[in-house]
């Protein structure tokens, strides 16, 4: 070796004092949740773990631990993907309804959802009806795309700099999102989603206790599809690579193909006890009957785009209003107002209500989350909720769909309206039609079914708890030029109602003043 040659020395193993950091590929789900779950009972590394584990002896720990003892955490450690392709508008809003959840769904700005096809619900007789609604609004869909992009084009000369198709990309987008309003929730779409094995578990208790059928049979194919054999995404590679090593030597390819081709479930014993809950099913029906008692022949009354609500009133009269917020159509305000002026054991008895049928491992409704600093209660169309939907770190409740608080019409500043683009009565006439049906079909007995007609521009209603952290965060980010301009607007709103009660704070959001024209190029 000569002088100026060093010789490369190998990295020294950890010592017993250095901290050791790697990454784990290729473990099963629940064997990998095993696993971590062993180091608060076993001095093993991860590594010696993995080494000793079978799949047999993770299902028997996790029937001890998981089910016997009630250590849910471990349930935390499994992460399974999933992709649920060819679910309704609808199904996709009420799957995504998780606080510990990760995935992405097909976007309506980039997509055109024409070629999507849609799901029927069960109406008989009124099948009819339903599919003839749908097409007209897939046709005035596809009308007002076309018109608006020509809109666009009419009122935006594309920059010299700028490339044919990205103009043509960026402004088709800006027409679909006006479109997207007339997309009924029938509308098929695709999502993927990644969760930990107790999110599962309770999506698919939550799922299979849907009032709609197409939402109970995607919460069975979800425990199906985490308890049978996985798709493998290297199947046909690894088959190859077997029959190449067996046509050398067969028990070696047979050995490989063992341990290659073997059918892997992701979460069998986690899931399979996840069934219907008779604790959501049947809290749902008395809260939904004391609401409508309490709120008996009132009329819903008018209220703000984003109406953020103080903070004076006891802890008591929130959790009432909370419980019974997502069972009808009114105002958080208008709601409290009654309920405050029940009496104290009236209020509990609501309040009652929400806990009587909890069973043993039962996590409290999610109306129990209760003192959180900011609270909006919000009115927007459904496409926008769908965006602010996934703001997980808050407490969302949901309202179910109804006619009763109209629609949207799309307005972007600086963009060309509907009317200057000639589709302003069309747009009207589609979304009355579609809003005609509805009512035909719920007043024959379908009130479940005929949520599908409604389109993505019909306004409903949700309460989203946060705290202030949370509050600029969604303020800022849907405030951003590039965000669609129907919760753009919403954000907005949040952020002067906070700014009008804590001004002081109003220096601390980096906001964007959704009544600018924005440059309608800029993604």
């Amino acid at each position: 070796m000569s002088a100026t040659e060093t010789k490369t020395e190998k990295p020294a193993l950890p010592t017993a004092s250095e901290t050791d950091v790697y990454a784990i590929h290729g473990a099963d789900p629940e064997v990998l949740a095993y696993a971590m779950a062993k180091y608060s009972r076993s001095a093993l590394s991860m590594k010696e773990s993995l080494a000793e584990i079978s799949a047999q002896r993770a299902e028997q720990f996790l029937n001890t631990f998981y089910f016997q003892y009630g250590h849910r955490s471990i349930a935390d450690l499994a992460h399974i993907p999933f992709a649920i392709e060819r679910l309704s508008l609808l199904a996709a809003i009420e799957l995504v309804d998780e606080q510990r959840w990760d995935g992405q769904e097909r976007s309506t700005r980039y997509q055109n959802f024409r070629a999507s096809g849609w799901y029927t619900p069960e109406l008989g007789p009124q099948t009819a009806a339903f599919t003839g609604s749908v097409e007209a609004m897939f046709a005035a869909y596809d009308r007002i795309s076309a018109g608006m992009l020509e809109a666009l084009k009419g009122a935006i000369p594309r920059p010299e700099a700028m490339k044919p198709e990205a103009y043509e990309r960026t402004l088709k987008a800006r027409a679909f999102d006006v479109a997207r309003y007339l997309l009924p929730l029938a509308t098929n779409t695709s999502l993927g989603q990644i969760v930990n094995a107790r999110t599962l578990e309770t999506q698919v208790s939550r799922l299979l206790t849907s009032p709609h059928a197409e939402v109970r049979q995607i919460g069975e194919k979800l425990r199906a599809a985490a308890t049978e054999p996985a798709w493998n995404v290297y199947h046909a590679a690894s088959q190859a690579l077997c029959e190449e090593i067996g046509s050398v030597d067969e028990a070696c390819g047979a050995r490989v193909a063992e341990t290659l081709l073997r059918p892997v479930k992701t979460a069998p014993t986690l899931v399979k006890y996840a069934n219907a809950s008779e604790y959501l099913a049947a809290t749902r029906r008395e809260l939904t009957q004391a609401a409508a008692e309490l709120m008996h022949g009132q009329p819903i009354f008018a209220a703000p785009v984003v109406d953020l609500l103080d903070d004076a009133e006891p802890l008591e009269v929130e959790l009432a209003t909370s419980l019974l917020y997502p069972h009808c159509h009114y105002s958080y305000r208008q709601i409290r107002g009654h309920v405050a002026a029940l009496t104290e054991q009236r209020r509990l008895e609501i309040i009652d209500l929400g806990t009587r049928h909890r069973g043993r491992h039962d996590e409290l409704l999610r109306s129990f989350s209760a003192g959180q600093g900011f609270r909006f209660d919000i009115l927007m169309d459904i496409g926008g909720f769908r965006d602010m939907h996934r703001h997980r770190r808050c407490v969302q409740l949901l309202q179910p769909y109804t006619d009763a608080h109209g629609y949207e019409d799309p307005v972007c500043a600086g963009q060309p309206t509907l009317a200057e683009a000639a589709h302003e009565v069309e747009y009207s006439a589609a979304m009355d039609a579609a809003f005609a049906v509805y009512r035909e079909l719920r007043d024959a007995g379908h009130p479940e079914a005929a949520a599908y007609t409604l389109p993505l521009g019909t306004r409903c209603r949700s309460m989203f708890k946060m705290d202030f952290a949370e509050a600029l965060y969604i303020a800022e980010l849907r405030s951003g030029v590039a965000g669609h301009f129907s919760y753009r607007r919403v954000a907005w709103e949040m952020y002067k109602a906070v700014a009008e009660r804590h001004p002081g704070l109003a220096g601390h959001f980096r906001i964007e003043d959704v009544n600018e024209p924005v440059d309608l190029l800029k993604r």
